[in-house]
């Protein structure tokens, strides 16, 4: 192979390139800096090679620039891109419009034939789904900090999701104090047993604020299964692609995946409505306020 003599990425180098960014984990940017290239570049060689493997790093040759058979680069980012969103093989299928075959190949050179292909060689900060949290649940990171989500049982909307170095009941009062300000004190407030929600310092303000307390069996999530669907769209749909640099940032990344599932992802459960739809038809009958 004859490579020009000014070309800043040899086969070698790009074959190296692509790996860093499907095998390391490396970013367009940093794995383009490493090699002194811009990152256009090495988007434009990692879409090569994920659409035609190793031998589309090579130089062009007189062959046809474009086969029956071959899949467009833009399609292959695409794939991976969906694939980031963990979303299943036959659905990126569906939505790119390729064979399901083709997207296997695609995931197999990028390395994410399987979901937990997904999980990064080393989180720079992340967040762990850990205990569960009705109206107050917390996911553990591996940093110092916690997050506090608060949910509405009935109409299924995510009041609130706190994120903090730590959460104790002086937080968790905080935040539910404000959401009884903004939509009334509920009939009731669920919670498992974690050291944050039975404290006495909690349980005084409940019983001051008139709200009952149903706390959930030890070992048995299945008792708040509304939640628990919460947590899980939480965990799939935020946590579990997002990676957050500081608390900072996680919680402006937080409160904006919040605010879609509140108003823009529809519910099966509401009859496909969003939960900013369905409360704003609640809003039309008069009755308690519902967490």
């Amino acid at each position: 192979m004859n490579t020009h003599k000014h070309a800043r990425l040899t086969f070698a180098r790009r074959f190296e390139m692509v790996k860093q960014m499907t095998v390391e984990g490396l970013d367009a940017v940093r794995a383009a800096a490493a090699h002194g290239v811009t990152a256009p570049t090495a988007r434009k060689w990692l879409g090569r090679y994920l659409a035609g493997g190793e031998a589309a790093l090579a130089d062009a040759s007189s062959r046809p620039t474009r086969s029956p058979r071959a899949i467009d680069a833009g399609k292959a980012l695409l794939i991976v891109e969906l694939r980031k969103r963990r979303m299943l093989q036959a659905r990126i299928a569906r939505s790119v419009g390729v064979s399901e075959s083709t997207v296997s190949r695609v995931l197999a050179r990028a390395g994410m034939s399987k979901l937990s292909d997904l999980e990064p060689v080393e989180a720079v900060v992340r967040y762990e789904s850990r205990g569960q949290r009705t109206a107050a649940q917390a996911h553990r990171l591996g940093a110092p900090a916690r997050s506090h989500a608060v949910q509405g049982e009935y109409t299924r909307e995510c009041l609130a999701i706190d994120v903090a170095g730590a959460i104790r009941s002086k937080r968790v009062i905080e935040v539910l104090s404000r959401l009884v300000s903004l939509h009334g004190a509920p009939l009731f407030m669920r919670s498992d047993n974690g050291p944050e929600f039975v404290s006495q310092a909690i349980l005084e303000w409940i019983s001051g604020s008139g709200i009952a307390t149903v706390l959930n069996d030890p070992g048995k999530p299945w008792q708040n299964g509304t939640d628990e669907s919460c947590n899980g769209k939480f965990r799939d749909e935020c946590l579990s692609i997002e990676w957050f640099r500081s608390r900072r940032e996680a919680a402006v990344l937080i409160e904006a995946w919040r605010n879609h599932y509140n108003e823009v992802r529809p519910h099966s459960s509401l009859q496909y409505l969003t939960p900013a739809q369905f409360k704003q038809e609640l809003r039309q009958d008069l009755q308690p306020a519902v967490f």
